[in-house]
């Protein structure tokens, strides 16, 4: 008897490799970029006096004599008044011919000796004072008077703080008011603002009434304002 024969049909499934697809090129994220700015205002702590000695003479060496007896009395005064060293700087010094010009011609006058310093007040309230006893002493220019905050990095992050959000609160309007939302801030940049404002020279006065005590120099040292401005680029969705 014959067996029969089981013929077993084995089926291969072929697999094509699947292409690997490209990366879709990355989108470009719309964003709003707006700027925000603050001032944040605080009354001045300590003050920077410029006052300046200047001297004439016929010869550079009695020009510089004359003024390094000016300076060193001025300098004295400054320490009687319980004024450190450390709050006195040197800003300049120079000895120069002077000369008068007159139908085309220059005629020598004499020699000019000048000496600069840069007085720290830690007390604002001292500031006049501080004047009137350099003029008396023999300071013949007062170049300018200079309010200033010890901690000023204090009030120039709170500026910036108040910067950011100002301008992250412009972005928000700009983004409701075209019916979208901030989603996310994609970068923000700090613009550094000018310190300092310096006031122009101006001449001491040392006349005062023959018997009549001098009045104190008045000083208002008002308020010092931190100015903050930054760019702010926000992703909206």
């Amino acid at each position: 008897m014959r067996r029969p024969v089981v013929l077993l049909f084995l089926t291969v499934l072929a697999y094509a490799p699947l292409a690997s697809a490209q990366d879709a090129p990355a989108q470009q994220v719309p964003a709003i970029v707006t700027t925000g700015e603050a001032t944040v205002k605080r009354a001045p702590d300590v003050a920077y006096v410029t006052i300046a000695v200047e001297t004439r003479a016929k010869t550079p060496r009695e020009a510089q004599q004359q003024n390094a007896d000016l300076m060193t009395t001025v300098q004295q005064q400054l320490a009687r008044a319980s004024i450190a060293k450390d709050a006195i700087r040197t800003t300049g010094y120079s000895v120069y011919q002077d000369f008068d010009y007159a139908n085309g011609r220059r005629t020598p006058r004499g020699y000019v000796a000048r000496n600069g310093l840069d007085v720290r007040v830690d007390a604002i309230e001292r500031v006049g004072e501080v004047l009137d006893l350099s003029v008396n002493a023999g300071a013949t220019t007062v170049a300018g008077i200079r309010f200033d905050l010890k901690d000023r990095a204090s009030a120039e992050r709170e500026a910036l703080r108040q910067a950011v959000t100002d301008a992250r609160a412009r972005a928000e309007a700009i983004a409701a008011g075209a019916g979208r939302a901030v989603d996310r801030i994609l970068r923000i940049v700090d613009a550094p603002q000018p310190r300092f404002k310096y006031p122009q020279p101006m001449m001491a006065e040392r006349a005062a009434v023959a018997g009549a005590p001098a009045a104190e120099t008045p000083v208002a040292a008002g308020e010092i304002e931190i100015h903050a401005q930054v760019e702010l680029t926000a992703a909206i969705r």
